[in-house]
């Protein structure tokens, strides 16, 4: 069965759609299986992937707002191995559409159940809010990524996303585990950002990845390119930093799937 990782955090501009884009397409490099959900109605996850949003007929939403299956929306990015669930503006409305549904905090869940085994792993982009379609995720996922930006106000706000997580938790879906802090935009030159780094260590001690994404002018360029960075500039530092975040998460999951 594959693992379901949203990337959640309600501040904007912290390097989540960036790390969902180049994490799954590290991992499918690295010959896994791997599905990306865009469930940020800016679609940016999709565009950053060689999607053309405009065009697009069938999306994340029309799964979550009608009977149409996630298979039928399924399409091909230029990395081999992975597959992407494309997102539209129209997502904005089922935060309404939702609303007044029986189990709406459930509906993603089931939308993916029949496609789980199909992948090793499967990420959901969500939005820059705590919304219902971010609470839909958060259910449906098996853990959750929380990039951080390496920034003055990095830990504002993310008390709100963890008690988010923890009442998801409490009452929706006792499998959510944090799967780690990802600090995003690190220049090691800059005392703010080495004082940043010590303070999110010393909060979260062990939740912190070791893997730290560095600030890289390469990251910003591939996805006006439609491309992940692996192959925008496989050489960049933003590339191989994140096989190496993808390195850290294969060999986290196979230590516990030995325990």
């Amino acid at each position: 069965m594959g693992r379901i990782i949203a990337l959640a955090n309600q501040k904007g501009g912290v390097g989540k759609t960036t790390t969902a884009i180049n994490l799954a397409a590290s991992l499918a490099s690295l010959e896994r299986k791997v599905l990306l959900i865009d469930a940020d109605a800016q679609a940016n996850a999709s565009s950053g992937l060689g999607c053309n949003v405009a065009n697009l007929r069938k999306t994340i939403y029309e799964c979550l707002c009608s009977p149409l299956s996630i298979e039928e929306i399924l399409i091909p990015t230029p990395i081999e191995g992975l597959d992407l669930a494309p997102s539209h503006i129209d997502l904005v409305g089922a935060e309404v559409e939702l609303l007044s549904l029986p189990n709406r905090e459930k509906v993603l869940q089931k939308v993916i159940a029949p496609i789980v085994d199909k992948y090793d792993y499967i990420f959901i982009d969500c939005s820059p809010s705590l919304g219902i379609i971010t609470v839909n995720s958060l259910v449906a996922s098996d853990s959750v990524i929380i990039p951080v930006q390496c920034e003055y106000f990095a830990l504002e706000g993310i008390s709100k996303l963890l008690n988010t997580i923890r009442i998801i938790k409490g009452r929706l879906n006792p499998q959510l585990d944090i799967e780690g802090f990802l600090l995003t935009m690190y220049d090691s030159r800059t005392r703010l950002n080495n004082q940043i780094y010590e303070e999110v260590k010393r909060h979260f001690q062990g939740l912190v990845f070791d893997t730290v994404i560095q600030r890289n002018v390469k990251l910003g360029e591939a996805p006006s390119h439609g491309l992940p960075a692996l192959l925008y500039d496989a050489e960049s530092r933003g590339a191989l930093n994140y096989l190496q975040l993808a390195a850290e998460i294969l060999k986290k999951h196979e230590n516990h799937d030995k325990k």
